[in-house]
């Protein structure tokens, strides 16, 4: 089971190992920079050799780390101004990745701020296209969203509508997000709706395009397009469902990254012991 949390790089990106080992992850999430700026310091050689040390030695295993785009940047806006500094970040974040040998880059698709869908695709594929040709591995997954207001990429449909235009496809994956899907109409509340689900998705997208999976809770209703993330087995999602994602993704050998609050209800370890009880 590859299972952890999205960890603090807090004093230096190496410290993010030391915190995944210390919440006994076996896959991880991180920022590479601060995620609420534009500006990202370099990484130095030392930053870099101290995080694939760290990694090497904590024995998980690197396929099962990915790191996430900061929040700034909107790859669907209309504004050019904005889609080019958010398209220059993306293929920045790339390129950190492939320095510190993290193979997935989890981005959110963006807000067509009103442009209308076909619009914001259309952005949205020009901006991750150009993002494609950088020269290494790094995977770059596209993020289901909750179905807010101006957002696109919430159904499995449109999803892959975007997915399917993007070359080299070698160069794309998928990250599902549980609380986006339930929050946007996909029922996971019972083991046979959470069947259904994947089902669906296999048929539009496929399961072997699935590269990470974010498992939260939701702390609305289906539907409600409330992207707010709660512990697992006490939101609207609940402990049938959640223990069927896991098991899926389990058979799946898909990494589960969880993004939980911490709080006096639980922290990151109860929420990835709750994970393991519910496997």
């Amino acid at each position: 089971m590859q299972i952890g949390c999205h960890v603090s790089i807090s004093g230096s990106i190496d410290k993010s190992v030391d915190n995944a080992v210390e919440r006994k992850c076996t896959a991880f999430q991180i920022f590479t920079r601060n995620p609420r700026g534009w500006f990202a310091k370099p990484l130095t050689d030392e930053d870099i050799s101290n995080f694939k040390s760290k990694l090497k030695k904590s024995g998980i295993d690197r396929m099962a780390t990915c790191a996430h785009m900061p929040y700034l940047p909107n790859l669907a806006t209309p504004k050019q101004d904005g889609f080019e500094k958010s398209v220059k970040t993306l293929i920045s974040e790339v390129e950190r990745c492939a320095e510190l040998g993290i193979p997935y880059l989890v981005t959110h698709l963006g807000s067509h701020l009103g442009s209308g869908e076909e619009a914001g695709i259309k952005k949205l594929v020009e901006g991750l296209t150009k993002a494609g040709q950088t020269k290494n591995d790094v995977v770059i997954l596209l993020e289901n969203t909750a179905g807010q207001k101006n957002s696109v990429g919430s159904d499995f449909k449109q999803l892959a509508e975007i997915f399917n235009q993007l070359k080299p496809a070698k160069k794309f994956g998928i990250c599902l997000d549980t609380c986006h899907a339930f929050v946007s109409g996909y029922d996971f509340r019972k083991k046979a709706d959470v069947k259904k689900v994947f089902d669906e998705f296999e048929k539009h997208i496929g399961i072997k395009n699935l590269k990470i999976l974010h498992l939260n809770d939701a702390k609305g209703e289906i539907g409600c397009n409330l992207d707010r993330h709660y512990h697992l087995g006490l939101g609207g999602i609940g402990e049938e469902g959640i223990s069927e994602v896991v098991k899926i993704a389990n058979k799946n050998k898909i990494p589960i990254i969880l993004e939980t609050p911490i709080d006096d209800e639980r922290d990151d370890f109860g929420n990835i012991q709750k994970a393991k009880d519910l496997a």
